[in-house]
This record gives structure tokens, sequence and C-alpha cells, in this order.
């Protein structure tokens, strides 16, 4: 009963649009002064909850991505790439697809991702005779692929939360990342058919020199990181730092990022990581209610009362995170799930690294679908287009997201054999 009164309250709270964290935080603090523990204590869980090691990644991720926001690199794989592929007839919606996997070793943040790339590629679809469906609906739907890439911040999260290999977890992620952009670009091939007004552009050498040169540099940002954490020479936070710090200088060689535009994505980064950090905490008390109350073991009974199967286990599991992930931010689902699925999982067999993708996966598709799809509002907002309208544009997208999660539970040899090839 009171579990499902504390569900309820926090229900009502989402519902008159208070924040995530303000949701949580309140109805867990009414809680644990009914239950005799002081504000005091309960304060210091949620303070102690934002003191781990591995979470100090979040930020300098966050502000590797900002960064390379506004030092134009997102346009340099723009223009790079769209060289590259100029004879090929629908050359934008495949540069849309190709630009997001290159910027998602940066960003981590779909968010961010459908922001920074999306003022450019929606309105150079527009202009080259793309339907407003197809070009928002791509867009979108190619955000999805930066928080599964590495570096991934849910990711940074689930491994903290699970006490998890952030290194083996990133290079767990490549191989799904990529079959998702493999299948979009699938898609774009089949339904550019259907766009009358695209026609090919005009290959010019010289532009296609010139805007190499751009992206020769950061090109080396993923191996910097993914390579230093893999070959032990970093950790993820101390990659972070160094990636921070080779886009600096980037920035600094090319004089691509100006004063206000590095204050500018200083600022964002700020309030990122607070509205992250937030969330994280109030999550971490909520999360130690539902610990006390036995949903662990309550859920344990339920699911093996279903099922003793594995794979069923994680159909169900990404069936619930796609609903969550329709209401509730990514990241609190994650502080919200974790310790209670995880132990779950080891009783099934499941290995933590596949959890993890598969959460994060079911999760990322969540963020495509109202009614707080936040990615379907950023992109409604930077083109001027109404959210159904986005929304209908990005469900032919979808499918490629959920074939890979399906695949990879039916088949999570496919996630783990990177793992021993590195020997993680």
């Amino acid at each position: 009963m009171t579990l499902l009164l504390l569900a309820l309250a926090i229900a009502v709270l989402l519902v008159l649009r208070v924040p995530v964290a303000f949701a949580f935080l309140g109805p867990s603090l009414v809680y644990m002064l009914v239950h005799g523990h002081s504000s005091g204590m309960s304060l210091r869980q949620v303070t102690d909850a934002a003191q781990s090691f591995p979470l100090l990644a979040v930020p300098l991720f966050v502000f590797l991505g900002a960064l390379a926001n506004h030092a134009g690199i997102a346009d340099q794989l723009f223009r790079f790439a769209l060289a590259l592929l100029a004879r090929l007839r629908g050359n934008l919606g495949y540069v849309t697809v190709g630009v997001s996997v290159g910027f998602s070793w940066m960003s981590g943040s779909a968010v961010a991702d459908a922001a920074a790339l999306g003022k450019v590629q929606i309105p150079a679809m527009l202009r080259n005779g793309y339907s407003r469906r197809f070009a928002t609906g791509i867009s979108a739907t190619s955000s999805l692929i930066a928080p599964v890439m590495p570096p991934s911040i849910p990711a940074v999260i689930f491994a903290g939360l699970a006490a998890a290999s952030t290194g083996a977890l990133f290079a767990a992620a490549v191989v799904p990342a990529l079959a998702v952009a493999l299948g979009l670009l699938v898609v774009v091939f089949l339904l550019v058919r259907r766009e009358p007004g695209v026609s090919r552009g005009t290959f010019d050498a010289r532009e296609l020199l010139a805007s190499t040169r751009g992206v020769l540099l950061p090109a080396l940002t993923p191996v910097i990181i993914l390579g230093g954490i893999l070959g032990g020479w970093f950790t993820p936070t101390e990659a972070a730092s160094v990636a921070v710090a080779y886009v600096l200088l980037i920035a600094l060689v090319q004089r691509s990022l100006s004063w206000s535009g590095f204050l500018t994505a200083v600022r964002e980064t700020v309030v990122t990581t607070a509205g992250i950090m937030l969330i994280v905490a109030s999550a971490a008390l909520l999360g130690h209610i539902l610990a006390r109350e036995r949903l662990p073991q309550l859920m344990t009974e339920l699911l093996f009362g279903i099922t003793e199967n594995p794979v069923l286990f994680l159909l169900l599991i990404a069936g619930l995170m796609l609903v969550l992930g329709t209401v509730i931010d990514a990241t609190a689902v994650l502080v919200l799930t974790v310790p209670v699925l995880l132990p779950i999982a080891v009783q099934y067999g499941v290995d933590p690294i596949v959890l993890g993708v598969v959460l994060i996966l079911s999760l990322m598709i969540g963020l495509l679908t109202p009614p707080v799809g936040t990615v379907l509002f950023v992109t409604a907002a930077v083109s001027e287009t109404r959210v159904g309208e986005v929304f209908r544009g990005a469900l032919p997208f979808m499918i490629p997201a959920v074939v890979v999660t399906v695949l990879v539970i039916l088949f999570p040899e496919a996630v783990l054999f990177i793992l021993e090839v590195l020997g993680l």
C-alpha cells in the first residue's frame, strides 16, 4: 500500500510537469519522515549518491560535446560527408546518419546531437527537396546513436551503478551502435525513392580536400577516448579530461572557438550536469526506499513466476524500459532500476554488460516516443515543426533500433565477442 501511494504521488507530480528530480525527492522525503527518519539523514543519503568517482566523467563528457559543437566540429563533419557523397541520390539522408555517428564519438547525448546537428541538417534537406517528415524523422532518429556509442553518458551512469567496467561497456556498445546506423542507412535507401524532389549534387574534389583537412584532427578524438581506456592508459574520467584538452587544442589551432562560444559551452555543461546530478541524487533516495520495501525481492518472485528463460526476461525488461522511457528521463530510470534489476539479471545468468546495453538501447527509443520524448521536442523546436509530425516521420526510422535491441537480447554473444577479443 505504501509503495502504491508513493508511486501515485510521483505520477501526479509528473503529470503536473514538476521536474523529475523534485517529483522523486518530495514524496521520498515525506516517506522518510513518516517512517521516523530525520530530514538531515535523508538529505545526507541524497548528497552521498552524487559523490561517486565514476560520475566525475559525466560533466567532462558533457563539456566535450558542448566544445565540439561550439568549435564547429559538427559543421566540419557535415561538410566533409556532404562533399564525399555529393553524387549519391539522397546523399543528405546518408550524410545525416554518418555525421551522427562521427559526432557521437564526442557527444554522448541524444539531445545535444539533435540540437547541434538538427539546426544544420534539417534546413539543408528542406532546401534540397526532401519532405519535412523525412528530414525531421531521420535527423531525430540518428541522434539516438550518440547515447549508445561511446562516450555514452548513460553508459557511464550504468557502470557506476552496477560497479561494472565503463571501458567494457563502451566497447560492447560499439557494435549495436554501428548496427543501428547501418539499419538507418537501409531505411534511408528505401524511403529516399519516395522523395521525388531529391536530386544528385556535383562532386568537387577541391571541396572534398578542404573538408578532409578540417576533420583529420577531430577524427582522433575517439581514438584518444576509447583507445586510452581500453589500452589501460586512462580511466574514463582521465580519458574525458584528455579529450577535452585535445578538442580545446584543436579549437585554438583552427581558431574555431570564440571566447563567447567557450563560455556558452561552460554554461551548457553546468546546466546539463546539474540536471543529471539532481536526478541521480533524488532517484537514489527513492531507490533506497524501494529496497527498504523489498521491491527487488518482490520483482524477483514475480518474474520467476512468469518465466525462468533469460531471453524472455530481457524482452520483458526491454518492454518495461520502453514504457518508462516515454514518461521519465533516462537517467532517472537507470538510477531507479539498475539496483533492482541487476541482482535479478544475475540470477537469470545475464551478463551485466548485456543488461546495460539492452537498458540503454531500450531507453533511447523512449526519447522519440510521446508524451515526454525529449528528442521529439528538441527536433520540433529546431525545425519549427509540430511534435506529431516529427514522430510520424521518425516511426519508420525507429525500426532499426527496435530490431537491434531484440537481436542483442537473442544473440548476446555478438556484444560479448568484442570483449573476449580485447581481453576485457
